[in-house]
């Protein structure tokens, strides 16, 4: 069953980028209580992922937080190392980025895509949705091999 506007998340598992170091963290404790973008990318260092989704959003990280979003956070089905080192290669200090490494959350809300014929395995569909204090609010899924509805700057134009 795929998510969609008005469900809650489920609970998962995700792998935070800190300063620290990795830090587990569950869908409910991360979105409790507050309003936050997550946007979804097939990959790490994939060619669209890298120069226009991730990019898009540290550009319009503080655009975004003025329309009432208390945080930014991206995530991929990637280990939380590859996730530090991509947001590191973007500057993305602005944006949270959450490893999804098994497909866990990405399996859990139905927005999965089988890039085995790539020899990438089973990834997150591309993706961005407003989670308020863990209920979506609003949900922008991406075609396959599209890139439009899950922009920085489309959901600027929604929100």
């Amino acid at each position: 069953m795929t998510i969609k506007v008005g469900d809650r998340l489920p609970t998962t598992t995700l792998v935070k980028v800190t300063t620290e170091g990795p830090e587990q963290v569950t869908t409910t404790d991360f979105f409790a209580g507050r309003r936050v973008v997550l946007f979804a990318v097939p990959g790490a260092f994939t060619p669209t992922c890298s120069a226009q989704h991730l990019p898009g959003f540290v550009s319009h990280a503080d655009a975004v937080k003025a329309k009432g979003v208390d945080e930014i956070a991206c995530t991929a089905v990637n280990d939380v190392f590859v996730m530090k080192a991509w947001g590191q290669v973007h500057s993305s200090d602005a944006i949270t980025m959450l490893a999804d490494g098994n497909a866990d959350f990405a399996k859990a809300i139905g927005l999965t895509l089988d890039g085995t014929k790539f020899g990438m395995g089973v990834r997150s569909q591309r993706y961005t949705m407003l989670v308020d204090d863990g209920v979506v609010e609003q949900l922008f899924v991406e075609a396959p091999g599209e890139f439009k509805v899950s922009s920085a700057e489309h959901l600027l134009s929604a929100i």
